[in-house]
């Protein structure tokens, strides 16, 4: 009953700003904004009008789907190990930071989507390409907090593990990234959401299946109702994501939590 209650608290604004877009969108009559009534059964259309022992979803939204979910976490996963080991090392040895630095934040600058005609030379047209799009755009997050928390793990516990005979190797695995994860987490919750942004771009160039290539078939084809219950559909994902990464962080850094209200 607890979660009941704090599901509709939150859920209300969501349901009286819905409400709101079906009432002027059906005052405005304009065909670009189409109400939510409409939009509803042209995502049902698109993609979750299957048997129900397959979740509702047809043939479409099982290849629309394993592509693109396919390409975004293949991005993020590859972008969030690398983004950890170069945050460490950067984080850890300040040599390594001066020497990366100016390079990384050239890099980070540089706008991921002007660089799509580079992958699509460098990588062809294909998975690799929107792979490598997504992991480029995405790890800097991951990077720059991952340093950030390195850096800030305290000086006297490392000084207190090196006194009882821990190695650099155990310093690191049993102090650094647990004191580190939280902004870990939170470098790759940003990641993710920029993923799902890339995702979608990465498939608007080239792509014969996928969320993205839905909605530019459907902006081609000016049926509008299926655009937007790809927009819809996106930002429902989205919420999905974060709110799972949050359940997972909550899970395995409930200890980190209990510290910090114990030190307040």
């Amino acid at each position: 009953m607890s979660a009941l209650v704090r599901v509709l608290r939150r859920a209300w604004l969501v349901v009286l700003v819905v409400a709101a877009w079906e009432l002027w969108t059906r005052y405005a009559e304009e065909a670009y904004f189409p109400p939510p009534s409409t939009i509803l059964p042209a995502l049902r259309d698109l993609w979750f009008d299957g048997p129900p022992s397959l979740l509702f979803l047809n043939e479409t939204a099982r290849d629309d789907f394993a592509a693109s979910l396919g390409h975004l976490f293949g991005g993020w996963l590859l972008a969030g190990a690398a983004g950890v080991l170069v945050g460490v090392l950067i984080g850890r040895s300040t040599t390594a930071r001066e020497v990366f630095d100016p390079v990384l934040e050239f890099l980070r600058a540089i706008p991921t989507p002007t660089l799509v005609p580079f992958f699509i030379v460098l990588f062809q047209l294909g998975a690799t390409m929107q792979i490598m799009t997504i992991a480029f755009g995405v790890i800097w997050p991951v990077i720059l907090n991952t340093a950030d928390g390195v850096r800030g793990v305290d000086r006297l516990q490392l000084e207190t593990a090196q006194v009882f005979g821990l190695g650099p190797v155990r310093r690191l695995v049993e102090i650094v990234l647990p004191a580190a994860l939280p902004k870990i987490f939170a470098g790759l919750r940003v990641s993710l959401s920029f993923a799902l942004i890339l995702m979608v771009i990465a498939e608007l160039v080239g792509s014969t299946s996928g969320i993205g290539a839905q909605l530019i078939n459907a902006e081609h084809s000016f049926e509008l109702p299926t655009m937007w219950a790809v927009i819809v559909f996106l930002g429902v994902l989205g919420f999905l994501f974060n709110g799972v990464l949050l359940l997972i962080e909550r899970r395995f850094l409930g200890w980190h939590a209990g510290a910090r209200q114990t030190a307040s």
